[in-house]
């Protein structure tokens, strides 16, 4: 197995100028949402009292962050070690991903100084899904800097830090594999709640599997697309042969969850629905065309997969799993009264600057600490 290192390199790229540029606008932003509260910036309503910041932000980001989350399982549960090398880089997308994704629910907390409740427990609520996606997704930042920690050490020496590390990472590794099981499913489970004001298309009594099949397969293309990319990027060397075992457990569980999905929907007499011709209906439909065309490229181009059609496979499982996500949280969503929602401007920049932020301390980390292993010199695929 070759050894991590830092890539080097400069810092202030174009991309990287953009992204604090965009970083910026979110913060200015951000300051009035804390001052002026969120009504100043936010169109949330009390139909609607979520928006991006948790349909985009947390439901589906956390979604592309759980790259860490499969590749624990596929590595440590699964005992498939020669994937090893994806670890690390699908481990410090996870750790931004679901740090920005916290960071975004205390923005989208009216009364967020009061948030502290939430680890207090005489004010906890153990009957509350809320409450265990609230402590899973908290208590996961954690366990995710800590696992992302031997990078540290490895930088800085701390040869005293590692060895505890090492000793702990049994524990790490078995709470990252348990608590995005949890809160993944629970996020399904949230919908529930919404009753006939969530339409029969998406309200399901299988959403919590669906929100964790979903988490599955987009961790897994989330790490396709990032290797794809940094490979690009970066000049690391080619990885289509090691992303392609990866695509077969991902083709498995994509079919799993489209024989669930549109199984359910059959059986329920809501199929008619999808085929109706309006909004929803469509939107239904798109979602789950796109997962269909990973699957078909993912299955019956096995054989002759190219670095070009894994992308293309991985891209259309992203976007069509936040389609699901997004569809249930908020397209699908109807509370009735008259109540409407279209993000604002603020609300818009807020998760564009988190996005952006994103981008830019990746950048600088793989840059800055061992993240990325060498490979053979890339194959070109034009």
């Amino acid at each position: 197995m070759s050894e991590a290192k830092p890539l080097g390199g400069r810092i202030f790229t174009l991309t990287f100028s953009i992204c604090l540029i965009i970083s910026g606008i979110a913060l200015y932003f951000t300051a009035k949402r804390f001052i002026f509260g969120i009504g100043s910036v936010a169109n949330l309503n009390d139909g609607y009292p979520w928006g991006i910041w948790i349909a985009y932000d947390v439901v589906v980001g956390t979604a592309f962050a759980c790259g860490g989350y499969v590749m624990a399982l596929l590595v440590y549960v699964l005992n498939k070690g020669e994937y090893h090398p994806l670890v690390r880089p699908a481990l410090l997308a996870s750790m931004f991903g679901y740090t920005l994704a916290g960071v975004s629910v205390f923005l989208d907390i009216g009364r967020y100084f009061h948030a502290y409740n939430l680890y207090l427990p005489w004010q906890m609520n153990f009957h509350s899904v809320m409450f265990e996606v609230a402590m899973c997704i908290g208590t996961y930042i954690l366990v995710l800097w800590l696992e992302f920690a031997p990078a540290f050490t490895e930088k800085w020496k701390l040869e005293k830090y590692r060895k505890f590390l090492d000793k702990i990472i049994f524990a790490l590794i078995g709470l990252g594999v348990l608590l995005p099981t949890m809160h993944q499913s629970s996020l399904g489970t949230m919908m529930l709640m919404a009753g006939f004001k969530l339409d029969p298309l998406w309200h399901t009594g299988t959403l919590p599997l669906l929100f964790l099949l979903t988490a599955i397969i987009m961790g897994f293309a989330m790490v396709v697309f990032e290797a794809t990319i940094a490979s690009r990027v970066y000049s690391l060397g080619d990885e289509t042969s090691m992303l392609a075992k990866v695509s077969r457990i991902m083709s498995w569980v994509l079919g799993f969850y489209l024989v669930v999905r549109l199984q359910n929907v059959f059986v329920r007499g809501e199929m008619g629905n999808a085929f109706a011709g309006n909004f929803l209906g469509n939107m239904f439909l798109i979602e789950n065309l796109l997962l269909i065309i990973g699957f078909v490229i993912l299955t019956f181009f096995r054989k002759g997969l190219t670095p070009r059609l894994l992308f293309v496979a991985a891209v259309a499982i992203l976007v069509g799993g936040s389609l699901f996500r997004f569809n249930t949280y908020i397209i699908g969503y109807d509370p009735g009264n008259g109540w409407n929602y279209f993000p604002s401007v603020g609300e818009q920049m807020i998760t564009y600057g988190l996005i952006a932020i994103e981008i830019a301390a990746y950048t600088l980390f793989v840059k800055y600490f061992p993240v990325f292993s060498a490979h053979e010199p890339a194959i070109s695929t034009k």
